[in-house]
């Protein structure tokens, strides 16, 4: 790791104190004054919900569209056959195919963030389940991955559109950008995260919802962010 300037070192030392709360824009100005490494780092946030997503009733999940983007290429399949599979080349996706693209997909090639299919090909694309499954590809109409609308489909992944998911201990966390973005942009697409997460509390959801968020790059500390000037947490 780079050597840290006295500046570094002086921040650092005020880290010391873990039970310090940030405010956003707070939070990103330090990051940036720590940053050490060379690339583009991703802004990630990391929210620690009062749920138990054992339960059906308590899962969280859902899409959320960042206004900003990613900053990252995101590579999209696409099943479809016909007029959809050109509607789907002409939105962009990397690959579009039916029995060819699940042949390919069984021999390994699932280098893809996002995995989209027209109703009519979800026999075909069932019969990977054991493949998509556990990377979190697998089509699902309740996230809008399995739509006829497969151009609107396509735009919206490579537009910025994430999935978020709960996992066991209670924990949904999400790149919202890079480093080199903006302090607006990283604002925006932080408040849109944040606020599709609450939107999305479960029925069986208990007590307090949102009980921590935090703020980090990919090489620095994570921070935390006051929770009383987030709506609805």
């Amino acid at each position: 790791m780079a050597k840290q300037t006295k500046k570094q070192q002086a921040l650092a030392t005020k880290l010391g104190d873990n039970m310090k709360l940030y405010g956003v824009d707070e939070a990103l100005q330090t990051l940036r004054d720590l940053k050490t490494a060379k690339f583009d780092e991703t802004i990630e946030v990391a929210m620690n919900l009062g749920v138990d997503p054992r339960h059906a009733d308590q899962m969280v999940r859902g899409m959320v569209s960042l206004p900003a983007g990613t900053g990252k290429t995101v590579r999209v399949a696409v099943f479809a056959k016909g007029d959809k599979a050109a509607e789907a080349l002409a939105a962009g996706a990397d690959k579009v195919g039916a029995e060819d693209l699940m042949e390919d997909m069984q021999a390994g090639n699932l280098d893809y963030d996002r995995v989209i299919a027209t109703p009519d090909m979800m026999g075909v694309v069932g019969r990977l389940g054991k493949l998509l499954g556990p990377k979190g590809l697998m089509p699902n109409p309740k996230l809008g991955t399995v739509t006829p609308n497969v151009t609107q489909a396509v735009k919206d992944a490579k537009g910025g559109q994430i999935e978020f998911r709960v996992e066991k201990q209670g924990i949904i966390h999400a790149g919202i950008g890079k480093m080199s973005f903006s302090d607006a942009d990283l604002k925006t697409n932080f408040s849109a995260f944040v606020d599709a997460i609450v939107k999305a509390k479960p029925s069986g959801a208990k007590g307090k919802y949102v009980r921590k968020i935090s703020l980090s790059s990919s090489m620095g500390p994570g921070l935390k962010i006051d929770t009383a000037e987030i709506a609805g947490a």
